[in-house]
């Protein structure tokens, strides 16, 4: 078996990658302290530096206080270097977020459904306008109401002229640029454990009944479980009753009792520490009903603790993290 070996440019990038990091993490660093965080020689990161400051990624912030010597330089990212374009698909309108590289929202709005149509063409009309007018953007990050493979949709029953399109590789080629694609609930499900800086111990199960039937994010170990087949979270198939399942017990039986099993249901395989819910689908007080109808069924000590969330900034918050990450690269 072929040996891998690490290339010039891609140890370039590491470094690179490593000192972006460690600026948005700490606000600011000298040489010194960077150097000694990344145990990466004084005058390699002094040659890197140099050349990122000299491309306007990173600014001089200031001199350290003088501890006998030469005063230190101290450098923070320039988080306007460039930008990421957050764009996620609803059956109502296609919402997006133009966000900087401190995952500050730039710009914000809503455009007309691209589900709505039989083609991509609105969508790329979104992406091109939001390019003229913010040409920084150098990564795109698109949340979509189905199942998710490698960038390809693989399970989007209500919108059948995207299944099996690999989106993916198709806004690479059409813009030039890396971009992420994601699940709709694998990014809020996402978003909401970096929101809420949850650690990788405590798992959690998302849930949005939507508008376009139920689904769930799953995270387990600070990692989105996606399966087998990349089909995790179609919680909207779950058997309910001999003839529903979860998504037609929700029309057609009780809503609680309907939401209780679902709640029993993930107890009993993942016993998450939280399941969230879309604060527009359940009120506060519905959630202590959902919970006492789920104790019917699983010991109450075994129960995940029930909350509401803003799953629309969740999901928003999960694809600026996606796209961050292809930014800083």
């Amino acid at each position: 078996m072929e040996n891998m070996r690490t290339t010039p440019k891609s140890m370039k990038q590491a470094i690179s990658r490593s000192i972006r990091s460690v600026l948005l993490g700490l606000g600011s660093a000298t040489k010194a302290e960077l150097s000694e965080t990344l145990d990466i020689s004084f005058p390699t990161i002094s040659k890197f530096i140099g050349h990122m400051e000299k491309d306007g990624e990173v600014v001089e912030v200031g001199l350290d206080d003088s501890s006998g010597g030469r005063r230190a330089k101290r450098y923070a990212y320039n988080p306007e270097y460039s930008l990421g374009l957050a764009v996620f698909l609803e059956k109502s309108a296609t919402h997006y977020a133009v966000f900087n590289c401190a995952g500050d929202v730039k710009e914000q709005g809503t455009e007309a459904s691209v589900l709505a149509g039989d083609n991509l063409e609105l969508l790329e009309a979104v992406i091109g306008a939001c390019l003229e007018k913010h040409p920084k953007i150098c990564a795109l990050s698109i949340g979509v109401p189905g199942a998710v493979n490698n960038g390809r949709i693989i399970y989007i029953p209500d919108y059948g002229q995207l299944q099996n399109i690999d989106l993916k590789t198709h806004l690479e080629a059409r813009f030039s640029m890396p971009a992420a694609i994601e699940n709709d609930m694998n990014a809020a499900v996402l978003g909401y454990h970096h929101r809420e800086k949850m650690s990788a111990a405590q798992s959690l199960v998302y849930i949005y009944l939507g508008q376009n039937g139920p689904g769930a994010g799953i995270i387990v170990n600070g990692d989105v479980i996606r399966g087998s087949t990349s089909f995790s979270g179609e919680i909207s198939l779950i058997p309910q009753y001999d003839q529903a399942n979860f998504w037609q017990a929700l029309q057609q039986k009780s809503r609680k009792d309907a939401l209780g099993r679902i709640v029993a249901s993930l107890s009993a395989i993942l016993n998450p520490h939280q399941v969230i819910f879309s604060k527009e689908d359940i009120e506060q007080g519905e959630l202590k009903e959902v919970a006492q109808a789920s104790s019917q069924f699983i010991p109450p000590e075994h129960l995940p603790v029930l909350v509401s969330s803003d799953w629309k900034q969740d999901y928003l918050h999960g694809l600026e993290s996606l796209g961050l990450r292809l930014m800083l690269n």
